[in-house]
């Protein structure tokens, strides 16, 4: 009962999630076999068994040799996730299952191929979840005995596939779409804050942004890159992702790395393109076959699957004799992919080339076409912004780039420097790595010394988010947080650089890597929680279930360490539930790319729209002209200035000041040297000569410091000074 409980769970949530990937026709294969009896003068080299249940019929081909002829039986043994679920025992010399290659095994070299026809009562015993659910974990065991003895003859077990995979390029399309159009989003968002000449952020505004998908994306990869024993479900699924990471299997670049490998050092007698096109046997999981005495080499870095397997069609040539071992961590993701370990740093590097490149040329094509418009027709005045700061543009798109994959790039660097075999792919690691964290170093130490400067002056750090100038040079890194969480930046910089030490330095130990890993993700969880540092509740919801989420996904992956010893039923079941809550979070991010596509043409930023609201209290009754009438009281042709005596009665009466006077008030104390009256909004003191008759340049501190002398009713020029300080 428990067994059939378990075998449905999985189908279940399995059809529910990827159901596209269970349509087809009902067919199990095997695909790779491995010896499970020695000391015995039987063998086989090749085996080929494929069952087809729309017709129940079994197709075989085996090959092999005995060393003496007799009468055999055969009895073949199917498990599903380590459970029971087809056996049955024939004789080949029976009339209903005759095969007459093996009745009797000869002495020698036997060849048994056939189609038989299952009977119903056996078909019936193998459950459909076999035929629908993607990278189904089975294993047929073939054993032959002695008819006369029982004694066993000969024992292989091979592998069995349905040829469904949960790793199609159709996934890794959709969600290399959603991130698009996350990008494309965010980019709208950004784009209408800078052209329209606003210091508000757009991304920062817009939950899930491109930075928060494309990290939810690299999340997912990283996790299938850890070393533990995956089920192949889970790893083919992380394998979609890849692309987040960097990992192009794109053949033609790959023969170009090994070329340039192999002229600074490297060895391609171990690792390259084509002895890997060559070993990898199209299993779901990397198992890399070699020759006897490189398999041996292999072991130091490799966990070997016991028993040894072997491909079907190896043993065929003794010379060519094959053992296949299963390879975990980076090593085992990137080769799946059809990228050397030794190449996958140079993948990511000409990658990340390509696609700085790609922004160049695309920035100057923009800059070439909008020159041309402003020459040639009437430019918008919406586009001036844009066209002001081209090179900004392209400034800030590459340390955008360099920020969203500043966590991988430590990963693939580290990893190069234990693991490549190229000196120059290593100095190249090791100064793209410098460049990279000194980038974000030098911005981080700008940003921290602005903020400190204005809270010297203006007592917090909102310069950061109002003042235009601020904003262009740093907004990429903390507009996605309130004007109270700008620094949370920072502690984002050091997740990204801790979860990529800790995955390249522990590569090969699964229980460190996840227990050092669900210390950081607990970490980051603890902090979005504590200070919720989004701009908006909604970017605190969605990014808190994010990290939340990434805190659970590691959790579950201790199943997957070998040393604590869980079942296999169990890790398949939790592998299962890893993919359906991470394709319903998937899904959930694109419901919202969408409604943010919607509300952002509907709804304001909230920086922005602050500002706006500033810019309307500047247009109220009480506020000062416009500052183009400032030319008037700047003007040298302006000679007429008044000028109070020490015998104006007025002197000893002072009375609220009259528009026009406070109007010329408000107009000097924007000015950082302007010529005012020197006695005008002063009160009488009573023993300091007032007999000055001409104009005093004076600061607008020192207009402040005056001001404050000043009797209650003259004190509204500075409490207006107060209000539109950060204006100017």
């Amino acid at each position: 009962m428990w067994h059939a409980l378990t075998l449905s769970t999985i189908s279940l949530i399995l059809t529910a999630t990827l159901p596209t990937l269970v349509l087809g026709g009902q067919v199990l294969r095997t695909s790779s076999f491995t010896t499970c009896l020695s000391n015995t003068n039987t063998t086989v080299q090749h085996l080929d068994i494929k069952y087809n249940a729309e017709d129940r019929t079994v197709t075989f081909n085996v090959t092999g040799t005995s060393g003496s002829v007799q009468n055999v039986t055969a009895q073949l043994n199917v498990t599903a996730y380590g459970i029971d679920v087809y056996h049955n025992t024939f004789n080949p010399c029976s009339t209903s299952t005759f095969v007459s290659q093996i009745c009797p095994l000869p002495a020698g070299t036997f060849s048994a191929n056939g189609t038989q026809t299952i009977p119903d009562q056996y078909a019936s015993q193998i459950p459909d979840i076999a035929f629908s659910v993607p990278d189904i974990s089975a294993t047929a065991t073939l054993q032959l005995k002695s008819l006369d003895t029982g004694a066993d003859i000969a024992c292989v077990q091979a592998e069995v596939n349905n040829g469904k995979t949960a790793g199609v390029p159709a996934i890794s399309f959709v969600a290399a779409g959603i991130a698009g159009a996350a990008l494309v989003v965010t980019g709208a968002s950004a784009g209408a804050a800078t052209v329209g000449g606003s210091v508000s952020g757009g991304t920062g505004t817009t939950t899930p942004s491109f930075t928060e998908v494309f990290g939810w994306f690299q999340g997912i990869a990283i996790n299938g890159m850890m070393s533990v024993n995956y089920p192949p479900v889970y790893r083919a699924f992380a394998k979609n992702f890849a692309f987040s990471t960097g990992i192009i299997p794109w053949t033609v670049m790959q023969v170009s790395i090994d070329d340039f490998r192999a002229r600074t050092g490297g060895d391609l007698s171990h690792n390259s393109v084509e002895g890997l096109r060559q070993d990898l046997d199209g299993t779901s999981s990397a198992k890399i076959s070699r020759r006897a005495y490189q398999a041996v080499l292999m072991t130091r870095d490799a966990f070997v699957a016991p028993p040894k397997l072997m491909p079907a069609e190896a043993l065929s040539d003794p010379l060519n004799t094959k053992v296949e071992v299963t390879v975990k961590g980076i090593k085992g993701y990137v080769e799946e992919l059809s990228v050397p370990e030794t190449n996958v740093f140079m993948t990511v590097l000409l990658a990340v080339v390509c696609v700085i490149a790609a922004i160049t040329v695309g920035i100057l094509l923009l800059k070439v076409v909008l020159e041309a418009w402003a020459v040639f027709g009437s430019f918008p005045k919406g586009l001036a912004g844009f066209r002001e700061h081209y090179w900004a543009t392209m400034a800030r798109l590459i340390v955008q780039l360099i920020l969203v994959l500043y966590g991988v790039w430590v990963l693939y660097c580290i990893f190069q420097f234990t693991h490549g075999d190229s000196w120059a792919a290593k100095t190249l690691a090791g100064i793209t790595l410098s460049i990279f964290t000194g980038t974000l170093a030098f911005f981080t130490f700008k940003i921290w010394q602005t903020a400190k400067k204005l809270k010297e002056t203006e007592g917090d750090a909102s310069g950061l988010y109002e003042k235009k100038e601020n904003w262009i040079k740093y907004s990429m890194f903390y507009d996605s947080y309130s004007k109270d969480h700008w620094w949370l930046f920072l502690p984002a910089i050091i997740y990204m650089f801790a979860k990529g030490c800790v995955l390249a330095a522990a590569d090969g130990h699964g229980l460190t890597q996840t227990l050092a890993q669900l210390s950081i993700e607990l970490f980051m969880l603890i902090i979005l929680i504590w200070n919720r540092p989004f701009e908006r509740r909604s970017g605190n919801v969605m990014n808190i279930i994010i990290q939340l989420v990434r805190a659970l996904s590691v959790a579950c992956i201790l199943v997957f360490v070998e040393e604590l010893g869980i079942s296999q039923t169990t890790q398949t079941i939790t592998g299962v539930v890893l993919i359906a809550a991470q394709s319903i979070l998937t899904g959930v991010l694109a419901l919202l790319i969408a409604t943010n596509a919607i509300i952002m043409c509907c709804k304001q930023n909230p920086h922005r729209k602050r500002r706006k609201e500033a810019g309307k209290l500047n247009q109220s009754p009480d506020s000062p002209p416009p500052l183009e009438n400032e030319k008037y009281f700047t003007d040298s042709s302006v000679t007429e200035v008044k000028t109070t005596y020490s015998n104006d009665p007025q002197r000893f009466y002072p009375e609220p000041m009259a528009p026009n006077d406070n109007q010329f008030y408000q107009e000097s104390i924007y000015s950082n040297a302007r010529q005012v009256p020197v006695q005008q909004y002063r009160p009488y003191s009573g023993f300091e000569n007032t007999s000055s008759r001409g104009r005093r340049t004076e600061s607008r501190d020192g207009l402040l410091e005056r001001n404050f002398q000043m009797a209650a009713p003259d004190r509204q020029p500075y409490q207006q000074y107060q209000q539109y300080q950060g204006r100017y």
